[in-house]
């Protein structure tokens, strides 16, 4: 029973990038970033939690950081635009593993503008692949793209992308997660919270340090979809360490 619960528990978080009941959000207005706290009770943490993403970061503290070792498979497409992004569902089986932890993908989304930032500065685009162990834990990988040539991958996502909120495209063409990762896959490390409401905390950020180009064009269109900017605004870092 108590498996169960925190499988649940997982998949609450996991569906956080949709509106929960009794609390629409938004990224603007009176539903906006500075106002989520007081729309959901459940929402809490966004206003008071002190381990919040995303954040600028600066000041990274040198560190033996093992490598990530990433086994992810190739998945039909299934593209969901739930009205705050653009999410690419992942069929079980693809993994994540750091420090022997072992975690399963379980979708990946896009902001724009980037959410994070590296020494104050933004970028066009930014990925988040989500995933979580069998207790519910959670880990995201982020990819902070630089404006550049087209990315063949997101490209791909792109034609397959529904346009109106609330709406989903399933494709028999397949996408490869790793195909959104740098190839050099060195990374910061900090501990931080979900991007959206309700704002959980305890997720394993893995922020890569290379950046892959996407174009302008792909960026816009992903606002173009949503109708707006969906990055939340980067949280005060309090104690926590940057790692490198």
């Amino acid at each position: 029973m108590k498996k169960t619960f925190l499988l649940m528990s997982g998949a609450l978080l996991l569906s956080a990038t949709t509106a929960l009941a009794g609390g629409h959000w938004s990224y603007s207005g009176h539903s906006g970033p500075e106002h989520w706290a007081g729309l959901n009770p459940a929402f809490s943490a966004c206003g008071n939690g002190v381990n919040q993403s995303p954040v600028n970061l600066t000041n990274m503290i040198q560190a033996q950081l093992s490598p990530i070792a990433v086994n992810y498979q190739k998945t039909p497409m299934t593209v969901l635009n739930n009205g705050h992004t653009i999410e690419v569902k992942y069929q079980n089986g693809s993994t994540l593993m750091v420090d022997g932890h072992t975690y399963t993908l379980k979708q990946f989304h896009f902001h724009t503008p980037s959410e994070n930032e590296i020494n104050g500065k933004s970028f066009p685009l930014e990925a988040h692949l989500v995933h979580a162990d069998t207790h519910g834990n959670l880990a995201v990988v982020a990819v902070l793209y630089k404006e550049g040539a087209p990315n063949k991958t997101i490209a791909s996502v792109w034609k397959n992308m529904p346009m109106s909120p609330g709406t989903e495209n399933k494709s028999a063409e397949t996408v490869n997660a790793a195909d959104l990762l740098p190839a050099n896959h060195d990374y910061y490390r900090f501990n931080g919270s979900l991007t959206t409401p309700p704002c959980s905390e305890g997720v394993l950020w893995i922020v890569m340090k290379n950046h892959p180009t996407v174009s302008a064009a792909q960026a816009a269109k992903l606002n173009k979809a949503l109708g707006f900017n969906n990055n939340r605004p980067v949280q005060p870092l309090n104690a926590r360490l940057i790692m490198q």
